[in-house]
Order: C-alpha cells, then sequence, then structure tokens
C-alpha cells in the first residue's frame, strides 16, 4: 500500500526557514518522480516543485524558484523540500505527491504558517 507521510511544517517568521520532508513506503520510490505541491483556500492546490527518480532532474513553480529545494534520498525513501526566505505567500498545507490524475496519491500534508 503506497504511504507518503509528510512532516516538519510549522510556525516560520518571513525571511526564516524551514524543511519539510516526506516519508514513502509501499512502492518504488527510487524509480519514480515526486512533487511538493501546497494547497490554500483561496488558491487551491498548487504545484511547487519536481524531482526526477535519481534527483538529476528538478522543475519549479516561479513562485519559489530559487528560493526553494527540492530532494531525495533514495536509500531512506524520503522526500525533502528546503523552504527559504519565506514568504507569507507560502503559507499552506503542503503536501508531497506520487503521480497527476486518477492514480496520484499524496500524504495527510503538513501545515506551513508564516507569520512574524
Amino acid at each position: 500500500q503506497v504511504q507518503l507521510v509528510e512532516s516538519g511544517g510549522g510556525l516560520v517568521q518571513p525571511g526564516g526557514s524551514l524543511r519539510l520532508s516526506c516519508a514513502a513506503s509501499g512502492f518504488g520510490f527510487r524509480s519514480v518522480t515526486m512533487d511538493w505541491v501546497r494547497q490554500t483556500p483561496t488558491k487551491g492546490i498548487e504545484w511547487i516543485a519536481s524531482i526526477n527518480s535519481r534527483g538529476g532532474d528538478v522543475r519549479y513553480a516561479d513562485s519559489v524558484v530559487g528560493r526553494f529545494t527540492i530532494s531525495r534520498d533514495n536509500e531512506k525513501n524520503i522526500l525533502y523540500l528546503q523552504m527559504n526566505d519565506v514568504k507569507p505567500d507560502d503559507a499552506a498545507v503542503y503536501f508531497c505527491q506520487k503521480g497527476w490524475g486518477i492514480g496520484a496519491v499524496r500524504g495527510q500534508g503538513t501545515l506551513v504558517t508564516v507569520s512574524s
């Protein structure tokens, strides 16, 4: 059974940093592209980053490029999102995601709150 468990969210000040983790199990993690998406009541689901199976190809949404870094540890089956220079608009529930469309799987999410 595919399982994704996000962690690392919390309260961060504008300009601060946070690292999110996603522990994956129940599938061949090292063989698939993984994504981070986030959700807010006003914007809905927003894709923010993806990383291919070996980690050599990473992509970012314009809203986070230069501030966020996606990475993965295929030995530990963990996906990461390093968030730097966090802005108020980054406040959201963050999900790691395997696949897209009908077959997509997300974890329960981790909440990031941005406040001074």
